[in-house]
């Protein structure tokens, strides 16, 4: 029988977070009075040039032009009038994401929230007459427990003085977990899954929305909904998502 190695494996970067001690920084352990200090994020939140509709980076010399798209964008419009994403999927915020998504670490939501909300002021965003969460079937939230996208959600309309009711758009059938899925069948996943609350449909109508997630990566999700509002009389739909997954030859 081979020797049994007496040293302890490495902790992933979500068991580094459950054993956090209050005042340390969830990324470098330095002692901090924010969940993530400062130099972590000078270091891991500097803002990029993104596409207005897909969030997608741009090449720096784009930054400053107005209302620059990627290709992809400016050959196949999406449904977005514009999208705002606060930080790049990446280390540290994939592994703190996955965290708050599904561990219900709601001490992260503060440190998120003002990346978001930095994002926010910084890309001069119109204000939309609503914000809302992207809905969870009643099989995921009883897996989580919560919606992380609600509890942003939430949060984010208080300080901004957004309106957000997230029982105006529904789930309504269970679908596979998109990250499971190639990217190109994502779209068909997300088909005919989401609808507008049929007895709230009229407060939508002829308002602007903001729709808010955690990640966006193929825009799928994002692009269904958006789809789903603007047939219900939406006039314009904006995405504000936390992190933006890095298109392929961006790593």
């Amino acid at each position: 029988m081979p020797e049994r190695s007496l040293q302890a494996p490495k902790p992933s970067l979500v068991e580094k977070v459950l054993l956090r001690c209050a005042g340390q920084c969830a990324v470098c352990r330095a002692w901090s009075h924010q969940t993530v200090c400062g130099d972590c994020l000078q270091r891991y939140a500097r803002p990029v040039p993104r596409c207005w509709t897909c969030a997608a980076h741009l090449p720096p010399a784009l930054m400053g032009r107005p209302r620059p798209q990627c290709g992809r964008c400016l050959q196949r419009a999406p449904p977005l009038d514009r999208a705002v994403a606060a930080l790049d999927y990446r280390f540290p915020w994939d592994g703190l994401l996955q965290h708050f998504k599904y561990h219900q670490a709601l001490d992260l939501r503060e440190s998120l929230l003002e990346r978001m909300n930095s994002a926010l002021n910084a890309a001069d965003v119109d204000a939309p007459d609503w914000l809302l969460p992207v809905p969870l079937s009643d099989e995921r939230l009883r897996e989580r427990g919560y919606n992380q996208a609600h509890e942003l959600a939430k949060a984010l309309a208080r300080r901004r003085g957004l309106r957000c009711e997230p029982e105006l758009l529904l789930r309504v059938r269970h679908n596979a977990v998109q990250a499971s899925l190639k990217l190109e069948a994502r779209a068909a996943n997300v088909r005919g899954v989401f609808a507008v609350e049929p007895l709230k449909a009229a407060r939508l109508r002829g308002t602007s929305v903001a729709l808010l997630d955690d990640v966006m990566t193929s825009g799928a999700t994002l692009h269904e909904l958006a789809s789903v509002l603007l047939q219900a009389g939406v006039m314009s739909v904006q995405a504000w998502v936390i992190a933006r997954t890095p298109e392929p030859g961006q790593e």
